[in-house]
């Protein structure tokens, strides 16, 4: 399947085809619920969806998962390398590294905003120094980075049926949606690490400091006042993804099974942590697998369908042709 992903999207070369199959590999490793979203995308979408995954997972790794004994200031050395490599490769220089190759290529390919690449790497380093935020603005400076510039990258793939600027904002606010559930799904792991992701203020308007999260964290269980502030996040959180749904009728009908599956998946988590009675210390709040085939199997059956109709199997895809309606 992958090579036929390869084939539709016109992507011949040999290095990048290599480069490609890596950050599928990378997706498909560590993006389960991502990756499951993409096999709704018409073949030729898929590498480029990949490749941007890639990216933004090779950037996470290098700050969350530096080598033994690296100081911060190795790894920001680490980021500036990548960001210099990134650079060198859009204007044409040779890019060794496989992920950097295939970015590369995708962003000329769909004539993607290089400064989203910019503002993504900003927030990676604010990784190093950042460890808490006293309120939301401050904690959307970060976010803005981080999570609503990877859904403007995808934009341009997913191809749009309203100008491109109108489908913007919701696809900005999509991304965002989707990291905040991670924020609140992974405030224990987060903690561990040092950081914290949730807007101090506003766990403070709940009697929640450091202290009695710390002591969440540690004991492996939640407390009254702990669970009403993530009541809270969550309801501020499912606002945001009332904000992005709109705009998964904006993009080419093609692409809207997938977001759609991705919305559905991620949006649940929020559900599985209410359900768990707002425990996110002792367990990992997951959508089943059973709920996922289910979601999965309905959405694909659907661009099956939208892709049969409208001729595109896994023939390549003209410049421009899945941004029409």
């Amino acid at each position: 399947m992958s090579a036929a992903e390869l084939d539709a999207a016109r992507i011949t070369d040999p290095r990048l085809r290599h480069a490609y199959l890596r950050c599928r590999e990378l997706n498909a490793e560590h993006g389960k619920t991502y990756f499951l979203a993409t096999r709704m995308l018409a073949p030729a979408q898929r590498p480029a969806i990949h490749a941007l995954y890639g990216f933004a997972r090779y950037a996470d790794d290098i700050v969350d998962l530096p080598p033994t004994g690296a100081t911060p200031d190795d790894v920001e050395a680490a980021l500036t390398a990548v960001a210099g490599t990134l650079k060198r490769g859009l204007t044409g220089q040779h890019c060794d590294d496989p992920v950097l190759a295939a970015v590369v290529d995708t962003i000329h390919r769909y004539a993607i905003d290089q400064s989203l690449f910019d503002d993504f790497l900003t927030s990676m380093r604010m990784d190093l120094t950042v460890e808490r935020y006293a309120t939301r603005p401050e904690l959307y400076r970060y976010t803005r980075g981080s999570a609503e510039v990877i859904g403007l990258q995808v934009l341009p793939v997913l191809g749009t049926a309203v100008p491109r600027a109108e489908a913007e904002p919701a696809a900005a606010a999509l991304g965002l949606a989707f990291q905040l559930t991670n924020f609140l799904r992974d405030v224990a792991e987060d903690f561990e690490r040092g950081r914290i992701y949730l807007p101090l203020d506003e766990l403070a308007a709940y009697g929640v400091d450091e202290d009695r999260l710390g002591w969440c964290v540690t004991g492996r269980r939640t407390e009254p006042r702990v669970t009403q502030a993530l009541r809270a996040q969550i309801a501020a959180t499912r606002a945001i993804y009332a904000e992005a749904v709109s705009g998964i009728d904006q993009l080419a009908e093609v692409s809207r099974p997938c977001v759609r599956t991705a919305y559905v998946l991620y949006s649940e988590i929020l559900g599985r942590i209410e359900a768990a009675g707002h425990d996110v210390f002792s367990r990992r709040a997951r959508v089943s697998t059973a709920r996922k085939v289910t979601v999965g199997t309905a959405a694909l059956a659907q661009a099956v369908w939208v892709r049969r109709r409208r001729g595109l199997g896994r023939r390549p895809l003209a410049n421009g042709e899945v941004t029409s309606t």
